[in-house]
């Protein structure tokens, strides 16, 4: 099951995984991102592939190293697909040879995409053409571009059920994870949800402390301004807020 896509915004450093399949809750099960890395555990998935995977690689191993480590202790790898990062910019890919068709890998400039059960190569091919062509868009809005085009291609050649975007900014912690576990079009659904989050969860996630700022930001009154800003914006470009959130 899926495809994804792993890579580094190099505007400031940002890692992203953005992930899509028919499987439930994929977007729980693939991506593990760290500060400095990334690992998409995938096909008959390993999490201690992911996990372990991140830790070596956040402690500084080579992707390659990892990968190869990884591979050569499971019993089952034939049936694993995995792509990563390094605290480098090394990428490393995996799909094993008894992945469902169809299965591979495409390692490009600054990102990795990797697929299976896919209706073919040309998923793959087309969500690495278009990341690499749209370096306009703000991270976010460049991963999930990135894989409408590997889903008008033909995506996972069962359906549509899941997604998920997860990015970090230099921490453990998340900047955005987005999922939608169970969803009739789930791609859209992310793009739903980003939209959501740029009314006020962004702004509150810029300000968020970090291991550097562990105080964050320790008032109110600087992200309020900022919040009350873009919803006026919001008002005169006369852009409805797309929430679902009910009212009291």
């Amino acid at each position: 099951m899926t495809w994804s896509i792993i890579a580094r915004d190099p505007a400031d450093g940002a890692i992203g995984i953005a992930v899509a399949s028919r499987f439930f809750a994929c977007g729980a099960a693939v991506p593990y991102v760290g500060r400095r890395s990334a690992v998409a555990s995938q096909a008959f998935c390993n999490p201690v592939w992911g996990t372990e995977g991140r830790n070596r690689l956040e402690a500084g191993e080579e992707a390659r190293t990892v990968l190869d480590d990884l591979v050569a202790r499971d019993a089952g790898q034939a049936i694993r697909q995995c792509h990563m990062m390094d605290a480098s910019g090394r990428f490393a890919a995996h799909t094993g040879s008894g992945c469902t068709d169809w299965a591979g890998h495409l390692i490009g400039d600054g990102f990795c995409v990797a697929g299976n059960m896919l209706t073919g190569s040309e998923v793959i091919e087309a969500t690495a053409a278009a990341f690499a062509a749209h370096s306009e868009l703000p991270f976010a809005h460049r991963l999930l571009a990135a894989m409408h085009a590997g889903e008008d291609a033909g995506g996972d050649k069962r359906g549509k059920q899941a997604a998920g975007l997860t990015i970090h900014r230099g921490q453990a912690h998340p900047w955005l994870d987005l999922r939608a576990d169970d969803h009739g079009d789930p791609l859209t659904e992310l793009d739903r949800l980003l939209d959501v989050a740029g009314e006020r969860y962004l702004f509150v996630a810029d300000e968020m402390p970090t291991a550097e700022r562990f105080s964050g930001l320790p008032t109110r009154t600087e992200l309020d301004t900022r919040i009350d800003s873009e919803q006026k914006r919001r008002q005169q470009a006369g852009q409805a807020s797309r929430s679902l959130a009910s009212d009291p």
